[in-house]
């Protein structure tokens, strides 16, 4: 029966802050909206905005609706801009499960005991959050490791809050007007896949060991090492990694650390995941990164990774740098070319509401301009074309987000097209031209030696079918010639028969 007790508490956490409002309108049941109007008013919350209340009533569900409202954050697309940003505020704040329940669900998933896999073991952990804990520890090899581990019966408490989740989706559906176009199913089958995923900590190990690979060596970017002996499903060892809190500007300006520096490489750090790698990391908010001692970056926290096609990549590089120029109808042909849009969308429609966002932004000074605003204001536009909001670019839109802000806490006067747009500048010059086509020759090459040799013999095998398939049409064609003659001339016995007969 707990999932009954659930939903008595989900309706009352919608009754207590009225969250009744953001859907009154919508419904289209005559009887369910009066029915709903005649609720008595609670007033605790009476002078908090909606959005607000949102959020509240989300963190008093619980760590599995958190989450579910950090990607909410993410979709501008489906809700309004002042709830994305009030959402993105939600923080995943959980007290820590019983340390030594902690150390028996590492000792049972990596089946061996703390005190043979560590030579030294903290078992308070340093950070809790919904889905694991991290404690510190000790390798009998020296190194000073990291052991994130899930919280031990996590998953039926998960899929107890998704069932009650794709329930709602599916009402959603059925009473509101707008409900089918929200996709509401859709984006809880989206939070299943990203929570799952999560619950698995091999895939943020071979993530951070891509990314790893991605920066080595990097004057910029720091990332931990993984000691895959130590991992499992459930267990994840990775390098300790001290540093200062990238939103302790006080400390860091004590250590002499250069901020301008920074909150450039974290640009730089953005577009080349992004263009160069194809490969990024997609939730770099402050609680994930630190700074070290030598200026550069540590990224924390691997979990949520975004990937980008060639295809992807070279459509993003396209419109950003069109932004850049305020080239506006570059943007809408390009929406068009890369199927963003419908096919039929006139470009020139499409070019009126992009300048429309992006003029009065770019009217602001320098140091007020926010690009990731300009994507979202963006995405609300998208609505209106029926825009297919690929969840790629959704995790791009949200990174650019996170890394902007956090350049802007380091440098408030940090000029974030002036450092993006010669990176792109040179990425696109090397995707297109001369040097672009000898390196894809470079690239191809190994496929080209070994299909040359044979590409006489298949070319000559190719006209050979090409002709016997032509002696077969052309056979078929006969056969279908004299049917309709035999057929003709049947007729036509007929019709001679039947002029004799009745003559």
């Amino acid at each position: 029966m707990k999932w009954l007790k659930r939903i008595k508490t989900i309706f009352r956490t919608l009754y207590l802050y009225r969250l009744y409002d953001l859907f009154i309108n919508y419904i289209q049941q005559d009887w369910l909206r009066n029915l709903i109007g005649q609720l008595p008013q609670s007033g605790e919350y009476q002078d908090q905005t909606l959005p607000v209340r949102l959020r509240l009533a989300l963190e008093s569900l619980g760590p599995i609706f958190i989450k579910f409202g950090q990607v909410l954050s993410t979709r501008p697309d489906l809700i309004p801009y002042e709830y994305a940003i009030e959402l993105a505020k939600l923080q995943d704040r959980v007290p820590p499960f019983d340390a030594q329940l902690s150390r028996r669900q590492i000792e049972k998933a990596l089946g061996q005991s703390i005190e043979k896999m560590y030579a030294e073991f903290e078992i308070e952990p340093v950070a809790s959050a919904s889905i694991a804990q991290v404690h510190k520890a000790r390798l009998h090899s020296g190194e000073e490791v990291a052991v994130k581990v899930l919280r031990p019966n996590i998953l039926p408490v998960i899929e107890q809050d998704l069932a009650l989740m794709r329930l709602g989706a599916g009402w959603l559906e059925r009473l509101f007007a707008d409900g089918k176009r929200l996709k509401p199913r859709e984006v809880v089958a989206e939070f299943d896949k990203y929570l799952h995923d999560e619950l698995d900590l091999m895939r943020e190990a071979a993530n951070a060991s891509q990314l790893g690979r991605n920066f080595a060596g990097s004057d910029m970017l720091i990332i931990p090492k993984v000691f895959y002996d130590y991992c499992c499903r459930d267990v994840l060892t990775i390098e300790w990694m001290e540093g200062t809190p990238v939103s302790d500007i006080a400390t860091l300006k004590a250590k002499g650390i250069d901020l301008k520096k920074l909150a450039d490489y974290g640009v730089e750090i953005f577009f080349t995941q992004v263009f160069r790698d194809g490969f990024f990391h997609a939730d770099m908010h402050p609680g994930n990164i630190l700074v070290a001692d030598d200026n550069r970056y540590i990224a924390l926290d691997f979990g949520i990774i975004g990937s980008l096609t060639d295809y992807d990549k070279r459509y993003l590089a396209i419109n950003f740098l069109a932004f850049f120029n305020r080239d506006y109808h570059r943007v809408a042909t390009a929406h068009i070319e890369s199927g963003w849009v419908p096919a039929d969308t006139r470009a020139e429609e499409l070019e009126s509401a992009v300048r429309s966002v992006c003029e009065p932004i770019f009217n602001k000074p320098i140091s007020q301009l926010s690009f990731g605003l300009v994507l979202m204001r963006l995405f609300e536009v998208s609505r209106r074309f029926n825009v297919e909001i690929q969840p790629q670019l959704v995790l791009l839109q949200k990174t650019l987000l996170n890394i902007e802000g956090l350049g802007r806490q380091l440098d408030p006067d940090l000029d974030l097209w002036a450092t993006a747009k010669p990176f792109l500048t040179k990425w696109m010059n090397e995707q297109i031209g001369p040097k672009a086509f000898l390196n894809q020759l470079k690239t191809e090459a190994p496929d080209w030696a070994q299909i040359l040799p044979s590409l006489p013999r298949k070319l000559n095998a190719l006209v050979d079918e090409t002709r016997q398939q032509e002696m077969r049409d052309a056979y078929l064609h006969l056969i279908k010639v004299q049917q309709r003659q035999s057929l003709w001339l049947g007729l036509i016995a007929i019709a001679l028969l039947l002029i004799l007969i009745f003559k």
